[in-house]
């Protein structure tokens, strides 16, 4: 339970932080000093000869100074960038750069292949040239952090800094979920990003739900009208294999040296490995040096970070980032390019906003050390069907053994609500094929932060199916709001060991990442946790069959059963903080 005398003083801690920050902020930054000279389409050859299109906007004197540099292939920008112009005003070069394949760049677009090298080789460009003073900073997000982390791998002399935001470096780890496609992320990109000329995109956007539901999954660029030949690629390697070594860090975290500010949302699809980079990059066996110079903030955001109002929640004027990020980022590079003495590496290295008090806190360490993970064992009389059934969740295990059992149709599968964000949920309880559990109100506010899982022992008639996963904030007005969620293909249920079937009717251990959270469950609220086998389109659907997920057409019905009770004690396990 949260203590209010810790709350307080935490409370009040943040707040001096905060002020002190702001003050060093004030007292030290760059000024905007120079006009702004730019050099468009300058082309950079990579070591294959192909040229890569780059805008440099840097400051009309002479001199050297330190390079930002943006990969993207959403488009450089042209004149009069506001952004770039920004930097380049206060003593930076700005460099944007279409990727191979995009914009004005040549090469073919084989999306996140070859981000790693031709990455690199800009850096070392940009590490060279007359006005560069030798150090090189990166920032953006999503694809634009994914092109930061995969070079920085290579170890260029000129990188000192990053800021990534919502990105990751494993693009296979956020292709697939726990073995389980994320199709309304890579199917609706894929499109968009190969979408041709003469093809609108409300032609594209009124044809998109045919499209998800259309199969064989592996043609779905054909369904669309035409071919994407990276995204059948995808489908077709589903396992970690060599087709994905240039789209990952791996193991090569201990080669970066660069200082690197992770900025993520707790709604954002790319949480889980915004969050894992960070504790990558601060592991044990890391140089202390380098990991000293890691940060985390994670905000109540989805993938467009800053707003105050995400989904169907209005986290309040705290939450509200946007007109605060370019200063931000300003006072991080002064810091790590230019060497200015302004607070920023005093700040504790983890800011977190929790959510139901919206907050901003500081603290020293992800997971928080004085984590109580705490069990919430599933209840019921074996009607757990729906928000009407009898499930329950206590802090005991079940004295009994019971069992909840649905009925998983590939062909009605449980529909995602809203997009990215806290939604409200019930719609989908109001389905047999969702097995709802849900704490009685509580007496005072529970705050849980840290990472998020769910362990669920269940059998099935299929020989593959899917289990899926939510954290549900009940409010006193009925409102249920998704607050995290997570999903494991039956096959994968061992991390350890390749993909296989399972043996109809055999009870499972089925361990379901739901990610992480920073929220605290205010008194009268309800805590609850949905269990189900399909979450779509935001996963493929599981056809039930054990056939190739990417080429199979056909269908199966599934019988799924959850078993709680003495000898399979199903449950969520919350990160709770007593302070």
């Amino acid at each position: 339970m949260i203590k209010k005398t810790g709350t307080m003083k935490n409370f009040a801690m943040g707040i001096l932080l905060a002020v002190m920050s702001a003050a060093c902020f004030g007292q030290l930054k760059s000024e905007p000093e120079y006009e702004v000279k730019e050099e468009l389409d300058v082309k950079v050859v990579m070591r294959d000869g192909v040229r890569l299109s780059a805008n440099i906007y840097r400051p009309d004197a002479e001199g050297r100074f330190p390079v930002l540099l943006v990969r993207t292939p959403y488009g450089k920008g042209g004149a009069g960038n506001r952004h770039a112009h920004f930097f380049a005003q206060r003593g930076y070069v700005v460099v944007t750069q279409d990727t191979r394949g995009r914009g004005e760049s040549e090469g073919v677009f084989d999306a996140f292949q070859s981000e790693g090298i031709d990455g690199y080789d800009t850096q070392q460009w940009a590490g060279t040239q007359i006005w560069s003073n030798g150090k090189i900073g990166t920032y953006g997000g999503s694809y634009v952090g994914f092109t930061q982390w995969i070079p920085a791998a290579l170890q260029s002399p000129y990188l000192i800094s990053m800021i990534p935001k919502v990105s990751f470096s494993d693009f296979h780890e956020v292709v697939y979920q726990n073995g389980a496609f994320r199709l309304d992320l890579f199917t609706p990109w894929s499109i968009e990003m190969t979408r041709p000329a003469l093809v609108s995109a409300e032609t594209v956007s009124g044809n998109m739900d045919s499209v998800l539901m259309s199969l064989p999954l592996v043609e779905q660029g054909e369904a669309m009208g035409w071919s994407i030949p990276f995204l059948r690629d995808w489908l077709l390697h589903p396992g970690h294999d060599p087709y994905w070594d240039r789209t990952s860090v791996g193991q090569a975290y201990s080669g970066i040296r660069a200082s690197v500010f992770n900025i993520g949302g707790w709604f954002d699809i790319f949480l889980g490995a915004t969050i894992n980079n960070y504790l990558k990059m601060t592991a044990p066996g890391m140089d202390p040096e380098i990991s000293r110079k890691q940060r985390l903030m994670i905000g109540p955001w989805v993938h467009s970070t800053g707003a105050r109002e995400v989904g169907e929640l209005d986290f309040g004027e705290a939450a509200f980032f946007r007109e605060e990020e370019t200063p931000f980022m300003l006072r991080w590079f002064d810091s790590q390019l230019k060497g200015m003495e302004n607070g920023t590496m005093d700040d504790p290295p983890v800011k977190i906003f929790v959510m139901g008090i919206n907050q901003w806190r500081f603290e020293n360490d992800w997971p928080l050390p004085d984590t109580d993970y705490q069990d919430f064992y599933f209840h019921s009389g074996g009607q757990a069907n729906s928000m009407h059934g009898d499930g329950h969740l206590g802090r005991k295990p079940a004295r009994k053994a019971f069992t909840d059992q649905f009925i998983y149709n590939p062909e009605d599968p449980v529909p995602t609500i809203g997009k990215m964000g806290p939604y409200d949920m019930r719609e989908v309880e109001e389905r047999s094929d969702v097995l709802v559990y849900t704490t009685a109100p509580l007496k005072e506010d529970l705050e849980v932060t840290g990472p998020v899982k769910a362990v669920v022992f269940a059998s099935s008639s299929a020989v593959n199916t899917d289990f899926t996963a939510k954290l549900v904030d009940v409010y006193p007005d009925g409102r249920a709001m998704r607050i995290c969620e997570g999903i494991i293909r039956a096959d994968h249920r061992d991390p350890d060991s390749f993909p296989s079937p399972i043996v109809p009717g055999k009870i499972y251990e089925y361990s379901i990442d739901l990610w992480a959270t920073s929220n605290v469950f205010l008194k009268g609220h309800q805590m609850r946790v949905e269990i189900s086998s399909s979450n779509f389109p935001r996963f493929d659907r599981n056809l039930n069959t054990g056939k190739n997920f990417a080429t199979d057409t056909t269908m199966a019905v599934a019988e799924q059963t959850v078993y709680h009770g003495p000898d399979h004690p199903s449950r969520i396990i919350l990160p709770v903080i007593n302070r």
